[in-house]
């Protein structure tokens, strides 16, 4: 029985988790959940919401599975006088982890309307630096200044590490997507960096693009790509880019990855205020889980419950609101498990 962390972020995430423990159990797949809460799940038991124990746990076990954080009650929005909500409790709980790169599979999924077919790549995002650490500050009232952070570190890591996920998937070409025809310093120590990689690696086609360029690209001919690279923002917009062109967030997962640590999460959560128990569409937590079983050396039941997923979604009867039906995260998951073989 292989024992894997799970990280319960509150709201939907619940029933998520209901879904995804009902579907192993029918899978007779032999993995045990030691879960812990976090977010605003563990704020509303009186827990810090990242708790060191939660983080200890997952540095011992290298693998977790995890549902979106959630903010607590009552959170509003940040303003450019400064922030009114706390931290953004999946970026610190990346940050706490060491986690750098970000692996998001966009790829058609049987029974899914989408506006192209035979996509299949794989967006990895840099989660380390750019604009996303933050670093911003009031120059004079009215005149914000917001750093881009670029490091040869982190941009080497993050390409040996990408261009080893693409030797191992078998995959033939990496794109590098950037803008260093403008920002010729830190996208150009960026594009510098994935050149330098790409020349241990004879058997994968380095190609380099434009940021804006490739967002026409993906909308106009996505088959192109099997592996993307993108930095932290681009990485972050062109990932909902590509999970449009597949029918939408619920089709894709994640997986966060550090030293020894790989974290299989939703990339799309919310509250019960929003979304009421038992409507919410349990596919961003099946998703990730299922490319964790294949990490864990279990890709036969991530084959069959992968196949499962697409029965039900082909035959069209039964799917969540957001997918256009009007089925409860029971009744989808139900399915799922009558469609199991």
């Amino acid at each position: 029985m292989r024992t894997v962390v799970f990280i319960q972020g509150g709201g939907i995430g619940l029933d998520q988790e209901m879904s995804v423990r009902r579907i192993l159990e029918a899978a007779r797949v032999p993995v045990a959940f030691r879960v812990f809460a976090a977010g605003r799940a563990a704020l509303e038991q009186g827990l810090v919401a990242i708790p060191d124990e939660a983080l200890n746990a997952i540095r011992e076990s290298g693998i977790a599975l995890k549902t979106k954080l959630l903010q607590p009650k009552g959170a509003g929005t940040p303003t450019a006088h400064g922030p009114d909500v706390p931290t953004n409790y999946n970026v610190e709980f990346r940050k706490k982890l060491g986690l750098f790169a970000s692996v998001r599979p966009i790829l058609n999924l049987a029974g899914l309307p989408s506006r192209f077919s035979g996509v299949n790549f794989l967006l990895v995002r840099e989660i380390t630096e750019d604009l996303y650490t933050a670093s911003e500050h009031e120059v004079v009232p009215g005149v914000v200044q917001s750093f881009k952070i670029v490091t040869e570190v982190a941009c080497l890591r993050f390409f040996r590490y990408a261009f080893e996920l693409a030797r191992k998937q078998e995959r033939k070409s990496i794109h590098c997507i950037h803008k260093a025809n403008i920002l010729k310093m830190a996208d150009g120590l960026y594009l510098d960096c994935f050149r330098r990689v790409a020349n241990g690696y004879p058997e994968i086609a380095p190609k380099e693009m434009i940021v804006d360029n490739t967002c026409m690209q993906l909308v106009t001919r996505p088959q192109q790509f099997e592996v993307m690279a993108a930095g932290n923002l681009y990485g972050d917009l062109l990932s909902d880019l590509g999970a449009g062109l597949i029918g939408g967030i619920s089709a894709t997962a994640a997986m966060n990855v550090g030293v020894g640590v790989k974290v299989f999460e939703a990339v799309y959560g919310a509250t019960h205020e929003a979304v009421p128990p038992d409507r919410a569409n349990p596919l961003p937590l099946i998703l990730p889980t299922i490319e964790m079983l294949k990490e864990i050396d279990e890709g036969k039941a991530a084959s069959r419950i992968f196949h499962a997923v697409e029965t039900v979604l082909k035959a069209g009867h039964v799917r969540p609101s957001d997918l256009g039906g009007t089925a409860s995260t029971t009744e989808f998951t139900e399915a799922i498990v009558k469609a199991l073989v």
